[in-house]
């Protein structure tokens, strides 16, 4: 997955990684964590999509491919 995705998806793929080992952590059951890593990614797409950051990132990222 992680060779497909696009900068903005790699960023959200990390933060859900580590929510999910804090909610194991937690004794969370997996269901549970399924149900709300899945709304909390498509609350940070939603908000990240937009943001100078990761289009600075994403630029930076394709200055790179253009070099190579």
């Amino acid at each position: 997955m992680r060779d497909y995705a696009n900068i903005l998806q790699l960023v959200i793929l990390v933060n859900l990684e580590n929510l999910n080992a804090e909610m194991i952590n937690q004794g969370i059951p997996q269901n549970k964590r399924l149900e709300r890593l899945n709304e909390i990614a498509k609350k940070q797409f939603d908000i990240l999509q937009h943001t100078s950051g990761i289009k600075k990132i994403e630029s930076l990222d394709n200055m790179k491919l253009l070099n190579t």
